[in-house]
C-alpha cells in the first residue's frame, strides 16, 4: 500500500487527511494512529512487531506466574538487591551509566535524574527489600456469611502492565514491584538511560529471575530508543494498565493513545508544588520548609509561593532566606520570578546580589521551572487565602499544595477548597511513595485531567489488582 499526501484514510472510525511527511515515510506493515493533540502518528512495522512479540511473551509469563510460590517471588527481590550490592556487578552498571551521562551532557540534556548515585543505588536496594516483604501471603480481603453460604472477595493479579519511564535508572525497583502481586511488566525507558537500563537488566534483573525460577519475560525492557515503540506499547489492547512517568506533552499524548485504545492509564502530568504563606508567626518554619522543598528538582519540588497581602511584609524575607539556604547547599545562586507587588516589596528585603529576579504576570504561574542546579521559583501575592486557593485551582497542575499559616481555620479552608490530591502544612518533598508510605511508587498522578477513581495519587505495585468473588455453599437447598 502506498500513501499519497492529502489522501484521506479511515483511522479509528474517522477520515483523516495524511500529510506529506507521513505519506513519504509510510510503507506496508506500518500503523497509523490519529490523535487530537499530535495529529497522525506513524508506527513503523519494526516497532509494532517488537512490542507485539514482547507482549506475547509477557502474557505467557503472566500465566506461568500463577503457578509459582510466594517464596520464589521473594527470592527474586532478594536476588535483585544482592546483585545491586555486589561491587563487581555494580561497577559495570556504573560504567554504563557514566557513558549515558556523558552522552546526555554532550547533547545539552539534563542529567539531574540520570546519574546513578550511591544514594539512588541504596534507594533501589531498600525498595526491593520492601517489595519482598509486601508479597501477599493471603489473597482474601473480606468474607461475608449468609444463611447456608458465604462469599469471599479475593485480590487477584491484573495482567500485563506497560510503563514508559523518563531517563531515571532507579525505575527498575519501581516497575518490578508489580511482581509482588503476580503481575508482569513491559517498559520503555528514555533513550538517555537505555544503556544503563540494559546493563541492569543483563547483570541484575535477568539473573535474579533465573535464580528464582520465574519466567524471564516477567520483566521486559523494550530495546528501542524510538517514541514509536512507546506509542505501539500504549496502543496494544492486551495491556491491563498503562503507566507514564514524566511530565509535559509526551505524557499527555501517551495517555491519549492508551485511553483511545480502551486501556486504563495512570499519568503523571505536570509537576511542581505550590505553597501558600499566610499570617505566619514562626518565620524560621518558613525558612526551613522552603529550603527543604528546594533541595533538588523533581516533580514534588517547590515551584510557586503565594503570599497573602498581610503576610508579605512579615514573611517575604523568610522565603528569600529559604531559597538562599537551598542555593548555598548547591554553591550557586537562584532565580526568582515575581509579580509586580512582590518586586516592589523586595526593596525592603535583603536579596543576594547574585540572585536573578524577573517580573511575570499571573498567567505564567502554570509554568513548571525545570532547573538543573540553580533553584528557580515563582513568588506572587494575593489579597487573602481564598484568592490564593482560587489561583492554585486555576493555574496549578492540581498536584501538591502546602499552606504555612498560624491560623488553623485557614489551613482547613485550603484543605476543603483546593483541588489538590496531596496537601500538607510543611515541606513539599514528602510526596513520594517510598518516603511517605514505605511503598516504592510506580507513579504519581495529579488531578490536572480529573480526579482518580477509587484510589490515591500514589500508584504502588501492591495496588495493581482486580477482585474475584468466590462462593462457598454449605446448604444445598439455598435458593433466591
Amino acid at each position: 500500500m502506498k500513501l499519497q499526501p492529502h489522501d484521506r484514510v479511515l483511522i479509528g472510525g474517522e477520515l483523516v487527511e495524511i500529510g506529506t511527511e507521513i505519506a513519504n515515510a509510510f510503507v506496508d506493515g506500518d500503523r497509523l494512529i490519529a490523535t487530537t493533540s499530535a495529529g497522525v502518528l506513524l508506527i513503523p512495522k519494526s516497532d509494532s512487531e517488537l512490542v507485539t512479540s514482547c507482549i506475547n511473551e509477557s502474557i505467557d509469563a503472566f500465566s506461568a506466574l500463577g503457578h509459582v510460590t510466594d517464596s520464589q517471588i521473594m527470592s527474586f527481590y532478594e536476588g535483585f538487591a544482592r546483585h545491586l550490592k555486589d561491587e563487581a556487578i555494580f561497577s559495570q552498571i556504573r560504567e554504563a551509566n557514566e557513558r549515558n551521562v556523558a552522552d546526555a551532557q554532550a547533547n545539552g540534556r539534563s542529567t539531574t535524574r540520570l546519574v546513578l548515585s550511591q544514594s539512588m543505588r541504596q534507594d533501589m536496594i531498600d525498595a526491593l527489600l520492601i517489595w519482598k516483604d509486601l508479597v501477599p501471603a493471603n489473597t482474601v480481603r473480606e468474607t461475608l456469611s449468609h444463611g447456608g453460604w458465604s462469599i469471599e472477595s479475593h485480590v487477584a493479579p491484573l495482567g500485563v502492565v506497560g510503563f514508559v519511564f523518563e531517563g531515571r535508572p532507579n525505575v527498575f525497583a519501581d516497575a518490578t514491584g508489580v511482581l509482588a502481586s503476580r503481575n508482569v511488566c513491559v517498559f520503555r525507558i528514555g533513550s538517555d538511560a537505555l544503556e544503563t537500563a540494559r546493563a541492569i537488566m543483563d547483570l541484575a534483573v535477568t539473573p535474579s529471575l533465573e535464580e528464582a525460577g520465574l519466567p524471564s519475560a516477567s520483566v521486559s525492557l523494550l530495546p528501542s530508543k524510538t517514541h514509536a515503540a512507546a506509542w505501539a506499547l500504549f496502543s496494544d489492547k492486551r495491556l491491563s494498565l498503562a503507566v507514564a512517568r514524566g511530565s509535559g506533552t509526551s505524557v499527555s499524548l501517551l495517555g491519549e493513545i492508551a485511553q483511545q485504545h480502551g486501556i486504563p492509564a495512570s499519568l503523571h502530568g505536570t509537576g511542581g508544588a505550590w505553597m501558600i504563606v499566610s499570617g505566619v508567626e514562626d518565620v524560621d518554619r518558613v525558612v526551613n520548609v522552603v529550603g527543604n522543598s528546594l533541595d533538588r528538582k523533581v516533580c514534588n519540588t517547590l515551584n510557586t509561593v503565594v503570599f497573602t497581602t498581610v503576610s508579605l511584609s512579615e514573611s517575604l524575607q523568610a522565603v528569600i532566606d529559604g531559597v538562599l539556604l537551598a542555593a548555598q547547599k548547591r554553591n550557586t545562586h537562584a532565580v526568582l520570578h515575581v509579580d509586580g507587588c512582590v518586586a516592589s516589596a523586595l526593596s525592603n528585603c535583603t536579596v543576594p546580589q547574585e540572585f536573578v529576579v524577573d517580573v511575570i504576570d499571573h498567567s505564567y504561574l502554570g509554568t513548571e521551572w525545570e532547573w538543573e542546579n540553580i533553584p528557580e521559583i515563582s513568588i506572587v501575592v494575593v489579597d487573602n487565602v481564598n484568592a490564593a486557593i482560587e489561583l492554585f485551582n486555576a493555574h496549578s497542575p492540581s498536584f501538591i499544595l502546602s499552606i504555612i499559616s498560624s491560623d488553623e481555620s485557614e489551613i482547613d479552608l485550603a484543605w476543603s477548597r483546593s483541588n489538590a490530591p496531596f496537601f500538607g502544612d510543611g515541606m513539599t518533598r514528602w510526596v513520594d511513595g517510598q518516603y511517605a508510605l514505605n511503598k516504592p511508587e510506580l507513579g504519581l498522578s495529579n488531578w490536572q485531567n480529573g480526579r482518580t477513581f477509587a484510589r490515591g495519587g500514589i500508584l504502588s505495585g501492591d495496588s495493581i489488582y482486580t477482585v474475584r468473588y468466590r462462593v462457598r455453599q454449605t446448604d444445598a437447598e439455598v435458593k433466591r
